[in-house]
């Protein structure tokens, strides 16, 4: 269904001068401003509990590069969320479409747990190689079906809608950029940036990022935050290199 969008031309850290409600539909909002660039919020849809899941549009919505950023899918790596917001209240790219998910799983986050709501790991959730692990509350369940879950739906929603030519989902603890799968240039670069180490991963059955690149072909790709609190300047300089990327 689609929502209202009202969008704000003011400098940074104007974000509540741009709020949009979409539905679950997450779909054409009767299009974006013409000219310049944009900053809007839209809740893409309400988790297990009933928190809204939000997300931010910086810049040209009809640039060519799309760059997407999630913070937080496990509700206990919490890091990247700090990134998101510190991207999420920076400048507006000229020249690509930033959409930045602070939070996926709000209800994890507020308990504090890897899973959802429902004890569902959402990074095993997503239809890319799904099968059924675990049970309700153990530490990868994937749920009863791909897309079973409101959190990871929402986020397959903006997917497909936004079709990202390179997207970022921030995890924690292993302090290194994941290189299994993704845009290669690009996560070197990142790699480089951020002073982590490019290292090929295992990929997991469900992975948001494997069902991504089904989607949009080499696209996105995993980047594991160290563990703990990010200080401020680190915090900085991994929304620097997510700018970079943006061409900003």
């Amino acid at each position: 269904m689609a929502g209202r969008w009202t969008a704000s031309r003011r400098g940074p850290g104007a974000l509540l001068g741009a709020v949009a409600v979409l539905l679950a539909g997450c779909g054409d909002t009767g299009g974006p401003p013409s000219g310049g660039t944009v900053r809007r919020t839209a809740v893409l849809g309400r988790s297990v509990q009933g928190r809204p899941i939000a997300a931010v549009e910086l810049g040209d919505p009809h640039a060519a590069r799309r760059v997407l950023v999630v913070g937080c899918v496990h509700g206990d790596e919490p890091a990247g969320a700090a990134v998101a917001d510190a991207l999420a209240a920076g400048p507006r790219p000229a020249h690509a479409d930033l959409w930045i998910v602070p939070v996926l799983n709000p209800d994890g986050m507020a308990a504090r747990t890897r899973g959802n709501a429902r004890g569902v790991d959402l990074n095993r959730n997503f239809p890319a190689g799904w099968r059924p692990i675990g049970a309700p509350g153990s530490a990868h369940h994937s749920g009863a079906a791909p897309l079973s879950e409101p959190e990871s739906a929402a986020a397959a929603r903006l997917v497909r809608r936004v079709r990202p030519t390179v997207a970022i989902w921030f995890h924690q603890h292993l302090a290194v950029v994941d290189g299994s799968q993704g845009p290669g240039d690009v996560q070197r670069r990142f790699a480089r940036d951020v002073g982590l180490p490019l290292r090929a991963l295992p990929v997991y059955p469900g992975s948001a990022t494997s069902w991504e690149n089904t989607v949009v072909r080499q696209s996105a790709f995993v980047v594991e935050l160290p563990g703990g609190r990010l200080p401020a300047p680190t915090v900085r300089r991994y929304a620097g290199a997510v700018r970079r990327i943006t061409g900003s």
